[in-house]
């Protein structure tokens, strides 16, 4: 069992050995885009690649069904592992809209050996997604 301290000085060597180990600019919160973001999450139990909406309801469903209809390209062409979820509870209760794409196998911050596996998951699943949100990033937005 770890500390909180000690949990939090893992997690944030993680995310430095990972900027280090690959030295790039990420979209993530940059979409220009209101409500929709990428996420890196990385915890315990699980890691995972996400494109987040957030934003109010409205704005939810505009973004959505644009991205509901590139399903087909979106997992034929960079992503066949990604979910939709239209209605997606964070941890905090709070209701999203997520597409996602996890790693397929036991994973944990608290375990320097799953961390290799893990930064190269992020790096080719985020690279895939953004390659695809840049390649329809019009459509999306119009």
């Amino acid at each position: 069992m770890f500390s909180k301290e000690e949990s939090r000085l893992l997690r944030q060597e993680f995310w430095t050995s990972f900027g280090k180990s690959f030295p790039r600019k990420w979209i993530l919160y940059d979409t220009k885009l209101k409500g929709l973001s990428f996420k890196f999450h990385f915890d315990t139990k699980k890691a995972l690649v996400a494109l987040d909406l957030e934003d109010d309801l409205e704005y939810r469903i505009k973004h959505w069904e644009k991205l509901v209809a590139l399903q087909s390209i979106l997992q034929e062409h960079y992503l066949p592992e990604a979910h939709y979820e239209e209605a997606y509870i964070l941890e905090n209760h709070k209701e999203i809209s997520r597409i996602y794409v996890p790693l397929e196998q036991k994973v944990s911050v608290h375990n320097k050996n799953t961390w290799r596996d893990v930064m190269e998951f992020f790096n080719h699943t985020m690279s895939r997604f953004e390659s695809f949100f840049e390649e329809y990033k019009d459509i999306i937005e119009g």
